[in-house]
């Protein structure tokens, strides 16, 4: 009898052991989990140091050194005043500023639209894989690997009167009088910058807007032509809603890149005739470095920044709105 229990005794306590549960792991695989996690930790610190590093001396430190001179009475030469915000309240009752920032718009509206159905239209003809198509792509993109400012000298002189071969190939089809200058007037200056523009530029729309249609499945669309869907519908329905990221970002490169034109009206109209071809960045310009007020084209240059900022934001925020809906 009591080697009975013995045995039962022993049984329960080997069964015992055997459910008990799995104990936690040692304190010292713990900390060595922790240790490799650390050191991680500190190698992507280190790799992105130098990201860092370059925005915080490169924008963030330039930003709030142009702040605090938009605060100041700021010449060239010379000590500063702190007056607050009295370059602000002036900048909104700037004729000057007001009628470039309002032309820079106008420019915008124009410039924007021209760019974005040039570049898809591109896009979609050499979308396919057809013969010749690589060679249209790198003859579109060609235009964008050269200089702002080198094209626009170069289209500075094709439009010359009497002496730019675009000039005279407008002259010989009849389309211009032999005595017109296109940058005395207003209306055909701006037409011939947005011009100049659109060739320059439409290379890189054409690209972004390319990526963006190879990523749409091919399956999506076969599955809309058996369905019965035309070119037109499978576009609107199909092609669009799903190339809603890369229009966002087409649209913000554009429209930022035209609120902040300076270098096209600078070298081909000089804002003229009459200061009418003057953008904001070039009011910023003539205020700061040819009048030599400092302090007010950081007040210029803030508020600038902040309606750019404001632009994005909307643009981003309307085309995520309609990607939900």
């Amino acid at each position: 009898m009591t080697r009975q229990l013995q045995t039962g005794a022993a049984g329960t306590g080997a069964t015992g052991a055997t459910a008990s549960p799995v104990a936690p792991p040692s304190r010292p695989r713990r900390r060595q989990r922790l240790t490799l996690r650390g050191r991680r930790q500190v190698v992507g610190a280190l790799m992105a140091t130098p990201a860092v590093a370059m925005i915080t001396v490169f924008f963030l430190v330039p930003l709030v050194l142009t702040f605090y001179m938009s605060l100041n009475q700021w010449s060239l030469l010379g000590a500063h005043t702190w007056i607050g915000f009295d370059n602000y309240t002036r900048a909104f009752s700037d004729a000057n500023f007001r009628d470039a920032f309002v032309f820079t718009l106008e420019y915008t509206a124009v410039v924007t639209p021209v760019l974005f159905l040039l570049g898809l239209g591109l896009a979609l003809l050499v979308r396919r894989p057809r013969k010749g198509a690589r060679v249209f792509q790198s003859l579109y993109f060609m235009p964008v690997v050269i200089g702002f400012a080198a094209s626009s000298f170069l289209w500075l002189y094709m439009g010359q009167p009497g002496l730019g071969p675009l000039f005279d190939l407008f002259r010989r089809a009849g389309l211009t009088n032999p005595d017109t200058n296109w940058f005395a007037n207003r209306g055909s200056a701006l037409f011939y910058v947005v011009l100049s523009v659109a060739w320059k530029f439409v290379g890189m729309q054409m690209l972004l807007l390319l990526a963006g249609l190879q990523s749409i499945p091919v399956e999506v669309e076969e599955a809309a032509r058996i369905d019965g869907a035309g070119r037109w519908q499978s576009f609107r329905y199909i092609t669009l809603p799903l190339l809603r990221p890369t229009l966002a970002l087409v649209l913000v490169f554009s429209v930022a890149g035209s609120l902040l034109a300076f270098d096209q009206f600078f070298i081909m109209t000089n804002g003229g005739p009459n200061n009418s071809t003057i953008t904001a960045v070039y009011q910023i310009y003539r205020v700061s470095f040819v009048q030599f007020q400092l302090g007010y084209g950081a007040a210029l240059s803030v508020l600038l920044m902040i309606v750019l900022a404001c632009v994005s934001a909307v643009q981003l925020l309307l085309l995520r709105n309609s990607d939900h809906n």
